[in-house]
């Protein structure tokens, strides 16, 4: 029997929880609570590449993953191409696929497979990669640092949530797992929990519009007589909590183009 030790999560946190410094520094602990991460996170980093997979001679050619991790953390929460990866960083595709597995094998990255199931509508199948510590890939991605309302924060803010969600099937023994949904023309549900029980939707805006329900929508409407609950996960403006709302009815028709509200903050 395995037992994975996830890094921190909001309600291991409580009080001392703070969605800025989490999204910045990562959820190892150590590094968690430094005033000043960089350094310690490019240390955690060299360790990971020394002891990790140079000391167990994962890979012939050291400098090459060095680079391979750099090109791969640009593709956090995405679909990987590992063509493109493989031509980045000079290599194979199938070195580029096996590096991928290396990075899965060692615990410093998880795939997100693609939710297949009662497709009514063409839907992607490839899976998704994440890396397990956000403050890792602000290193290797050099992003520096990330504020609020950005397009990095809220690609921090998606792998945030997937840690936490990835804690609680973990910690819960969720029986049924996590995944993603995908329609060809690109219109997704960010995180499906177990048997299609849950849809999540995570987004880091001041302003929640219908353009961001568009993924709940297509779901409500590729899947009929569904009857689980759907999450939308957001981190509103600087020095605002991140809220949840849940609703076990479709969202409203996202058909009308237009920046109406779908929900403000409180």
């Amino acid at each position: 029997m395995r037992y994975e030790l996830h890094g921190l999560t909001a309600s291991e946190l409580g009080r001392d929880f703070e969605l800025d410094r989490m999204l910045n520094h990562g959820y190892l602990p150590r590094i968690y609570e430094r005033s000043r991460p960089k350094r310690m996170l490019d240390a955690y980093i060299a360790d990971y590449l020394k002891e990790e997979v140079a000391a167990e001679g994962l890979v012939r050619n050291l400098p090459t993953f060095s680079d391979f991790l750099d090109v791969a953390a640009l593709s956090d929460g995405e679909i990987v191409n590992f063509s493109n990866i493989a031509r980045e960083c000079g290599v194979s595709s199938h070195t580029a696929k096996s590096h991928f597995q290396i990075l899965e094998d060692t615990l410093l990255g998880r795939w997100l497979p693609a939710c297949r199931k009662r497709p009514k509508r063409r839907v992607i199948g490839a899976p998704k990669f994440y890396f397990v510590d956000v403050g890792v890939v602000n290193r290797l991605a050099r992003r520096g640092e990330l504020l609020p309302g950005s397009e990095l924060y809220g690609k921090a803010f998606e792998n945030w949530v997937f840690h936490e969600l990835c804690a609680f099937v973990s910690y819960q023994a969720f029986d049924g797992g996590l995944s993603y949904w995908r329609l060809t023309s690109g219109i997704e549900v960010d995180f499906v929990l177990g048997d299609m029980q849950v849809a999540i939707e995570a987004k880091s805006s001041e302003r929640i519009t219908r353009d961001h329900l568009r993924g709940f929508a297509a779901w409500w409407r590729t899947i009929p007589g569904w009857n689980g609950a759907s999450w939308y996960v957001e981190s509103l403006a600087p020095a605002r909590p991140t809220t949840a709302s849940r609703s076990s009815r479709p969202p409203p028709s996202c058909e009308d183009s237009g920046p109406e509200n779908s929900r403000k903050p409180a």
